[in-house]
């Protein structure tokens, strides 16, 4: 489940982006818990690091969100910030303290939408998932970001790692639905690849890791397509 906690001083500001959160986890299939509150010093009395993203307003009466943010990074140095403001300038200095982005008002869903996804994004870059394995000898807890590529062989899974090479019963299908939100693609019939691990294209090869695998005609498109939007995401 995604934590987002929403801080402007204006309650139809507050309503609209809970509106749009509602819409955003609808349309991505995605459990989101939001919390509101009505300006800084309210979202840091007894402050714990429990969200994931804070989307802050930057004009605010009794504590605007500037000062907001930099008593925030004394308590939580990985929670995802993304400003709100009337003006784009009064965002600039929002890099001082780690700030991933900012929407402007007035706030119009595909715009809020691209600048969540963002955010999300990086959530998932910060926060590295694991699966289990249910190998013959025990069980494997393993992070998703140490997995370069799955391969399929005769109805076994093996995941190529930078522990080694682990072994499973499964389907392709399977690993694809369990990895699918942290950026596994497939080149080919046979492996699903961890687009953080991929180096370089050449012709119908992608090298991943330092292995070379081959892109099939029918997933080149929809493979080059995944690479580019990971490749165009904020660090």
């Amino acid at each position: 489940m995604l934590k987002i906690a929403v801080v402007d001083d204006e309650k139809v500001y507050i309503d609209q982006i809970q509106e749009y959160i509602r819409q955003y986890s609808a349309e991505k299939k995605r459990e989101i818990q939001t919390e509101t509150f009505c300006d800084g010093s309210a979202l840091l009395e007894n402050y714990s690091t429990r969200f994931d993203i804070i989307l802050l307003d930057i004009e605010m009466g009794k504590m605007n969100g500037m000062e907001t943010a930099r008593e925030i990074r004394k308590k939580d140095q990985d929670v995802v910030l993304v400003f709100i403001t009337n003006m784009a300038q009064y965002a600039i200095n929002g890099y001082d303290v780690g700030a991933l982005d900012y929407v402007l008002k007035p706030i119009n869903y595909y715009t809020f939408s691209v600048r969540l996804d963002r955010a999300v994004s990086r959530v998932k870059k910060r926060q590295p998932e694991e699966i289990l394995l249910n190998l013959p000898d025990g069980i494997k807890r393993l992070k998703v970001d140490r997995i370069h590529y799955v391969e399929v062989q005769n109805r076994m899974l093996h995941y190529h790692t930078e522990d080694g090479i682990f072994v499973v019963r499964g389907t392709l299908q399977g690993a694809e639905e369990t990895l699918k939100e942290s950026h596994f693609v497939r080149c080919n019939h046979w492996y699903l690849v961890n687009l953080q691990y991929v180096s370089e294209i050449r012709k119908n090869i992608v090298i991943v890791a330092g292995d070379e695998l081959e892109i099939s005609r029918r997933n080149k498109t929809a493979f080059l397509s995944e690479l580019t939007d990971y490749m165009g995401m904020g660090t």
